[in-house]
């Protein structure tokens, strides 16, 4: 099963996707200096096991620093970034943009280490006034390019969520579920904050949906929350493949590193799906990408560009490729990156 064509189908059906984020399914954080630096070396043992980068490691200031050393804290973080490997994929929750820390923590973590960081999380973002803020701080620090992530908290965010989706530094937006049930005083149950509880309320379901769609509407990446009961391998397993499989959730926050391979699990393609998608792709390639038949139905490039988002997927969560796809992916600048 050897692929025909030169043309290679990131650039052949990339029309659908123009401007779309792709971004690793799994955003692993931590925030206390020796998780920072585990987080980080299991980060380079598995781009090793698999080839390539298959989550992010967010280094942690918002929850990560010790109240009064928010300075200190910063500072550690920054060198830690800057001495990440360069294949590393590193990224920052700094404190709120209100908070007295914010602008040190930007000053001093995008001004020492902007070049290694793959985005900036904002925690807490209300709307689009809180972008802007931290869009000029980036800029005072000399990274006027640095992504930004934003975490939607309160039902306020979730109805500025299209608009915030729409600003073009944003690359994703997540949901913070505990801080979401927290700011209804009362009205929603504590259980809905659970792995089973938060599928089951409708108004945290609703945010999680109304985040989603903001994001598929704009091109840009939805994380789901995190499962706290981390020590419950099927609970996680569970929840992450109820956000990717019945809400359109392509990347979730993980907290401790045993959610990370249940997580690359529950958001990877089945091994049908993927030999599914390679053969039409194949078949697809053969054709110079002209409508082909595969077992009696008709698929043209509408249907390709499913199948190579199928295959996408699967490279970013490690999976085994069919030979006919594997120099899809070995080639320069394809795969996650493309």
């Amino acid at each position: 099963m050897t692929p025909l064509s030169s043309a290679h189908p990131a650039q052949v059906l990339r029309d659908a996707q123009a401007g779309a984020v792709v971004l690793p399914v799994c955003d692993h954080y931590s925030g206390v200096e020796q998780r920072m630096v585990k987080s980080l070396q299991l980060q380079a043992e598995m781009t090793a096991e698999f080839g390539h980068c298959v989550f992010d490691v967010t280094l942690d200031c918002e929850d990560g620093a010790p109240v009064g050393q928010e300075r200190a804290h910063a500072e550690l973080v920054a060198r830690l970034a800057g001495q990440a490997a360069p294949e590393a994929r590193v990224a920052v929750r700094v404190h709120t943009v209100d908070h007295p820390a914010f602008f040190d923590d930007i000053a001093i973590i995008a001004g020492q280490a902007g070049r290694r960081l793959t985005h900036i999380m904002l925690p807490k973002v209300e709307s689009v006034d809180d972008v802007l803020v931290a869009e000029r701080a980036l800029a005072a620090a000399g990274c006027p390019d640095l992504a930004l992530h934003a975490l939607i908290e309160s039902p306020a965010a979730v109805q500025q969520a299209f608009d915030i989706a729409a600003h073009p530094r944003i690359q994703s937006l997540s949901f913070g579920l505990m801080d979401f049930v927290s700011a209804h005083g009362g009205a929603i149950p504590a259980s809905a904050m659970g792995s089973s509880g938060q599928f089951a309320h409708p108004l945290v379901l609703r945010a999680k949906l109304e985040i989603a769609s903001a994001c598929h509407a704009h091109g840009k990446v939805p994380s789901h929350c995190v499962v706290t009961e981390f020590k419950d391998a099927a609970a996680m397993q569970a929840a992450a493949a109820h956000a990717a499989q019945q809400l359109g959730y392509t990347r979730m926050w993980s907290i401790h590193p045993a959610q990370i391979r249940p997580i690359l699990a529950a958001f990877a393609p089945q091994d049908a799906e993927i030999a599914q998608a390679a053969r039409i792709l194949v078949a697809a390639a053969g054709a110079d990408w002209a409508p082909i038949s595969d077992d009696g139905v008709l698929h043209d490039r509408a249907s390709y560009r499913y199948f190579w988002q199928v295959l996408e997927r699967a490279w970013r969560t490690a999976r085994p490729l069919p030979d006919g796809v594997k120099p899809w992916f070995e080639a320069v600048g394809a795969g996650a990156d493309s």
